[in-house]
């Protein structure tokens, strides 16, 4: 698609932190939901080309959950990643060194189904989550 989003933070952490809180499914547990009303209450994570990536979203209150899930197709430690959803859409990761800070940019192809500003606000919320759960841990 031609059309992809981009979404980005600057966390004031170390890239091998920042790596390892994004990666972890320890870590991705605490942070991967964009409001505080939702959860990710399970995730799994096999960083590796052809590897499977999966994590269960969920409504606190049980109204709603998916299960979003990716396979690798790059994977370059601590820089970059890749991957591919099940329906065919793509993502890339990208960790930037900026100093004692680093820079995440994640693009991907949107989806069908909702406004691109409803798509691009939600995973900039995820990873505006992401950036807070790092810096305060």
């Amino acid at each position: 698609m031609s059309n992809k989003i981009v979404v980005t933070a600057t966390v004031h952490a170390a890239i091998g932190k920042v790596w390892d809180d994004y990666t972890n499914p320890e870590h991705i547990i605490r942070w991967n939901f964009a409001d505080p009303s939702w959860q990710c209450p399970s995730a799994s994570n096999d960083m590796r080309v052809g590897g499977k990536y999966s994590a269960r979203m969920e409504a606190k209150d049980g109204s709603f959950g998916f299960d979003f899930e990716a396979v690798y197709n790059e994977v370059i430690e601590g820089e970059r990643f890749t991957y591919t959803m099940p329906n065919g859409r793509q993502a890339a990761v990208v960790f930037k060194k900026d100093g004692d800070q680093t820079e995440v940019t994640v693009t991907f192809d949107p989806e069908t189904e909702h406004p691109l500003e409803m798509q691009k606000n939600g995973w900039q919320a995820i990873l505006d989550n992401f950036k807070k759960y790092t810096e305060s841990n």
